[in-house]
């Protein structure tokens, strides 16, 4: 009879003891020095505006350095690669959804039952990933990195958190990855785009999924 394949790994600390999380470099505005803070602000400017103009596809490297008069050089050094220059633009909109999750007004924030939460977190989500689908999918990270970066990381925890309290004693972590994947912008890409179906409907399935997952009834 084969061994019991080993247990995964249990995380080193849970999501309520990580501080907001930076979705680009390390680099923060605060941290850096107050022109290398206006070039980073004028090269997202520019990066914008080509999202804007010409979708997140005619965001590359040298066109972001183009608009912003810079070399080339110098958006490598700040961004990485192209993957971290998008993920940079979405850093503002993350930080204001992880700070929606830890002190907003319930029920997306504290102060409601976790199902609640729960329920609220997934339309959240839905709702955001909609507004930014096109800029999500282009930082979408490659397979080595979709599971670890720290954004998901830390909206997975929070998923981990919500689920130890309505289940006690299940493997809220596979759950929680199960959950997640419903929420996942190529997805949800798939679904509105090429499915045609109305974001509405993605909301009533997560709520669905919810009550399924958690034994309990969906909300009238």
């Amino acid at each position: 009879m084969p061994a019991a394949p080993p247990p995964c790994p249990k995380p080193q600390h849970d999501v309520e003891q990580v501080e907001l999380l930076q979705l680009g470099t390390d680099d923060t505005e605060c941290g850096l020095r107050a022109d290398a803070a206006r070039n980073r602000a004028r090269l997202l400017e520019a990066a914008a505006r080509l999202v804007a103009e010409h979708g997140a596809a005619g965001v590359t490297m040298e066109a972001v350095a183009a608009a912003a008069s810079v070399g080339k050089g110098t958006v490598f050094r700040r961004f990485g690669d192209r993957t971290g220059l998008l993920l940079a633009l979405l850093d503002h909109s993350e930080k204001k959804f992880q700070a929606a999750l830890l002190g907003g007004p319930p029920p997306l924030g504290p102060g409601a039952p976790p199902l609640e939460r729960l329920r609220a977190f997934g339309c959240a989500v839905l709702r955001r990933t909609a507004d930014e689908l096109e800029l999500q999918l282009a930082a979408e990270p490659g397979a080595e990195r979709r599971f670890t970066a720290p954004p998901r990381r830390f909206l997975r925890g929070h998923v981990v958190l919500l689920l130890r309290q309505l289940l006690p004693g299940a493997d809220v972590e596979l759950l929680a990855h199960t959950l997640m994947a419903y929420l996942d912008p190529v997805l949800v890409h798939h679904l509105t785009r090429q499915c045609r179906m109305p974001p509405a409907r993605l909301e009533a399935g997560w709520l669905d999924l919810v009550a399924r997952v958690t034994h309990t009834d969906p909300p009238g």
